[in-house]
């Protein structure tokens, strides 16, 4: 296979996927009593409205919360149990967020609209994309982007591509590779349902290089079937973030503001097709999230199938828990995690990984004067200048960073990583970006 790429900038951060890439997904569930937390808002878009309320008893599986709004997601117990309470509570990035609190009774009793669908091809197009809004699917590889909306874009968006985003390009998740292995004829019957979707349109899997197994794992799956191709990507960062990605696999070039359906492509992270999968032929709902948990302050790394709206710290106390040297927690991976202030605080749909890191890896060295030497320009896989954002944002200048096109930037933090002075150029970048997105929306 000839490896494909993106066209400018990347980085080659070590990968340390070793640590976990050969372990199995081990199945961890919350304890009886325990107590599940499911914030309001685990998507792109508004909030979810409750339908629930306390003293209420429910079902595993069944809805908690609907989409009552445009851009927004149901979400769903998964547990058995009773609400406790209807109350704000602190979320992953330290922001207060209204959730409902069920106490888990332990026996995991069903919700009867659970059932199986004996030929999901005979569903009609609305159908399948109802089934998909009713599971509450979003983007699992992090952003949360509702599916539903994704997988049925504007009639004047003609898809003809559909792209599988398994690069898991983020250094130390191993989740994607272990799906792909452990559940390889699954994921390419979700891409089909995709596909059903978008008459005519060709489906591709695209996986770095760096997992061989998987991709002749999916390449023997897809052999006979004619509108799927597996493609070899060239192991880099970011090789999976969705412009990269498309760039990539078909030479498209999404424009500035621009959706990756304005150029005819869909791109969903792997294990959003497989709920995808679970939703029209299983007839079950986004309950589940399969984790990395990784670094070296990890007792017992590995990947894990948790149940979303359950606590961190449990999770950590039932997988042997963490090394008493840890000094950070990261939600995610190193180079686009969020370091966490809590392990207080529950799992929710976009939650792809935990990382504990020692004193020893995660201390930052100081920063130092620029010493301009185009490093971070060469780095950006989006043709920025990361050296002259980085001084918008610290003067504070919105006009200045609009003109150096700031709001493209995608959070990669390939600048910061290839700097040779330790500037934060990522960290103030992103900030200020997330001000000036704030301001052009009031």
């Amino acid at each position: 296979m000839n490896l494909k790429t993106f066209k400018i900038g990347g980085i080659h951060p070590p990968e340390n996927k070793a640590i976990t890439e050969n372990k199995p997904i081990e199945i961890v569930m919350p304890k009886e009593g325990a107590t599940m937390v499911y914030p309001l808002i685990q998507h792109i878009g508004k909030p979810a409205t409750p339908v629930v309320k306390k003293g209420d008893r429910v079902l595993m599986g069944q809805k908690i919360a609907e989409a009552e709004e445009f851009l927004c997601s149901p979400i769903h117990s998964s547990v058995s149990g009773t609400v406790k309470d209807i109350k704000p509570t602190l979320a992953l990035d330290g922001k207060t967020v209204d959730s409902i609190i069920i106490e888990n009774d332990g026996l995991f009793e069903e919700d009867p609209s659970m059932k199986e669908i004996p030929d999901w091809t005979k569903l009609s197009r609305e159908e399948i994309l109802t089934k998909i809004k009713d599971a509450g699917i979003v983007g699992l590889g992090g952003a949360g982007f509702p599916t539903h909306i994704k997988l049925n874009p504007l009639p004047s968006d003609k898809i003809d591509t559909i792209i599988i985003n398994a690069a898991e390009c983020e250094p130390y998740l191993t989740t994607d590779h272990r799906v792909m292995l452990e559940n390889a004829e699954r994921i390419v019957e979700g891409l089909k349902i995709m596909l059903s979707l978008h008459k005519g349109a060709k489906g591709y899997i695209a996986i770095e290089n760096n997992k061989p197994d998987a991709i002749k794992k999916l390449a023997s799956v897809c052999q006979n079937i004619e509108n799927i191709s597996v493609i070899s990507l060239m192991t880099k960062y970011p090789q999976g973030s969705e412009k990269q990605l498309i760039y990539a696999v078909t030479n498209r070039e999404v424009p500035s503001g621009k959706l990756p359906a304005s150029v005819g492509c869909i791109v969903n992270n792997v294990d959003t097709v497989l709920a995808i999968e679970r939703a029209c032929c299983k007839g079950r709902p986004l309950m589940r999230r399969i984790v990395t948990l990784s670094g070296d302050g990890a007792n017992n790394p590995g990947n894990y199938q948790i149940r979303i709206g359950m606590n961190i710290q449990e999770f950590l106390d039932q997988v042997g828990g963490i090394k008493e040297d840890v000094s950070k927690i990261i939600s995610g991976g190193p180079m686009m995690g969020k370091a966490i202030f809590s392990t207080d605080i529950p799992f929710i749909k976009t939650s792809s990984a935990i990382l504990c890191l020692t004193k020893e890896t995660a201390t930052l060295p100081p920063e130092s004067n620029c010493i301009r030497c185009g490093k971070c320009v060469s780095a950006c896989p989006m043709g920025l200048m990361p050296l002259v954002l980085n001084q918008d944002a610290l003067s504070g200048s919105i006009e200045l960073f609009d003109k150096h096109n700031g709001t493209d930037c995608i959070m990669c933090g390939s600048c910061s990583y290839v700097c040779p002075a330790s500037r934060h150029l990522a960290q103030t970048i992103i900030a200020y970006r997330g001000e000036v997105l704030a301001s052009k929306r009031k």
